[in-house]
């Protein structure tokens, strides 16, 4: 038997009949079969003079330096981030956009798929019943190269195979095909699960001529922060009389699929803390309310630095103490609901698994319809002929909400001192060159949404523009 065949049935061990390795027993077994086997990990470690076999503790592990995208990803070919330095056991290749448009490669393989599984199980079975209920699930995110869609219905009919009574139609980010294929498939089911990016799918739901209570709506979500006003929203106008249980968010990225979500629990203690933003402060350190969700630590290792969040994960690449650069941070299971006890709040019963809050990467992007929206590649929009002379170069990314919820992306604007800018004019420019260089945003949003309201300020706004104060691009609304 291969090693690859022996890591397969390993997996579909696990699916089928669930282990809990510890974090100490797992991780330093795919460090060394890490370090043993991938040509690129094997460079990076005598690069910073560390033996393998010096790495024998859990506390051996933490003191290893992390790995990122710009330090480990991009500076060794693509094959020689995967196993004995080839793509032969990768099966599926993912991208995603990087920040100068730039496209990065994440092989896949079918173990990958499975250990996501499990977190689409606890969404959907655990949480929305579908090993007792007929399930339709939509799969809304896009199609095509990007992780999100295919990876989803791959996941979801392993749950089928799994025998979950799920069936999946993958229309993708189509609303036409979505709205086409709905009234035809739901009422042959007990319930109809979309999952797709919170933006779009509220759109979706917000179209003409649904009868949205009659097909017992459940969302799975990903890609964004919402409110939990945003969700109470959805829910009324999805016909969801339980958004607590019925609505649930998965912590993903590119870099290796699913690495946590929601469940009941959480989604409690976050709407309990919603309420009362001083305690949130105390317990997330920042006056924005993060994405709070429960991760498995026998397939994911979490740590912390410098206040954002470092994970270990097998995977076409294994990623060992790689650093993602999501602002966030870990909270011990019985830490979190002592508190709550504290504070007179009793969630309901839920998994005994650590949580992770997410901000995201917000000092660098903001996130529209799922897709990354990255200062470097507005900036190309700005520096076009008959627009770079009319602004400074300065502006502010803002992922807007309005009255009902919707999304707009508003671009505020440096006017240049004494000149005269054109306010749509920037705005095509900067919209075409985000279709050109993000294939995320070209493809995640729908094309109604990608022009952005553009506003001009004058040099030197002091909300905006303060002179002397270094400058950020972006900014939550």
């Amino acid at each position: 038997m291969s090693d690859r065949q022996a890591r397969v049935l390993r997996a579909f061990e696990t699916f089928f009949a669930p282990a809990s390795p510890q974090p100490e027993s797992w991780v330093l077994d795919l460090f060394q079969r890490t370090a043993g086997s991938v040509p690129a990990y094997r460079k990076f470690l005598e690069a910073n003079g560390i033996a393998p076999e010096s790495v024998r503790t859990l506390a051996d592990f933490q003191r290893l330096p992390f790995t990122d995208k710009a330090t480990y990803h991009q500076r060794h070919p693509l094959p020689e981030l995967c196993r004995d330095g080839t793509l032969a056991g990768c099966d599926l290749v993912a991208v995603s956009s990087g920040s100068s448009g730039q496209p990065t490669i994440w092989p896949r393989a079918l173990e990958d798929e499975l250990h996501v599984a499990r977190r689409f199980e606890q969404v959907l079975v655990d949480g929305f019943h579908a090993g007792e209920r007929s399930t339709l699930a939509v799969v809304c995110f896009p199609l095509g190269t990007w992780v999100g869609g295919l990876f989803t219905q791959a996941c979801v009919r392993h749950l089928a195979a799994k025998g979950c009574p799920v069936t999946v139609v993958a229309p993708g980010n189509n609303k036409a095909e979505i709205l086409r294929v709905l009234p035809e498939l739901a009422p042959h089911f007990d319930q109809t699960v979309l999952l797709g990016y919170p933006p779009f799918l509220k759109d979706v739901i917000d179209s003409p001529g649904v009868d949205w209570p009659s097909l017992q709506v459940k969302l799975v979500l990903a890609g964004e922060v919402f409110s939990e006003q945003w969700r109470d929203l959805v829910a009324a106008r999805a016909g969801i009389a339980d958004p607590v249980r019925d609505i649930a968010a998965l912590y993903g990225t590119a870099d290796a699929g699913v690495l946590g979500n929601e469940t009941a629990l959480s989604v409690a203690i976050r709407r309990f803390l919603a309420h009362r933003p001083d305690l949130a402060r105390a317990v997330f350190g920042d006056a924005r309310l993060p994405t709070l969700v429960q991760y498995d630590p026998s397939s994911r290792f979490f740590e912390t630095s410098d206040g954002t969040l470092v994970f270990t994960a097998d995977g076409g690449i294994p990623l060992l103490r790689y650093r993602i650069g999501d602002e966030g941070g870990l909270l011990p299971h019985a830490d979190l609901l002592a508190l709550c006890a504290e504070h007179g709040f009793t969630p309901p019963d839920g998994p005994p698994l650590p949580f992770v809050y997410v901000f995201g990467r917000s000092l660098f992007t903001v996130s529209f319809f799922g897709a990354n929206v990255y200062p470097e590649n507005v900036a190309v929009g700005l520096e076009q002929p008959g627009i770079s002379d009319t602004v400074t170069g300065r502006f502010v990314i803002e992922s807007a909400e309005d009255a009902d919820r919707d999304r707009t992306l508003r671009l505020t604007v440096e006017v240049a001192p004494e000149a005269v800018a054109d306010a749509r004019a920037i705005a095509e420019s900067v919209r075409a060159q985000l279709v050109r260089l993000n294939s995320e945003f070209a493809h995640y949003v729908p094309v109604e949404r990608q022009l952005p309201e553009v506003v001009l300020r004058p040099a030197g706004d002091p909300e905006y523009f303060p002179v002397g104060v270094k400058h950020r691009y972006t900014r939550r609304s």
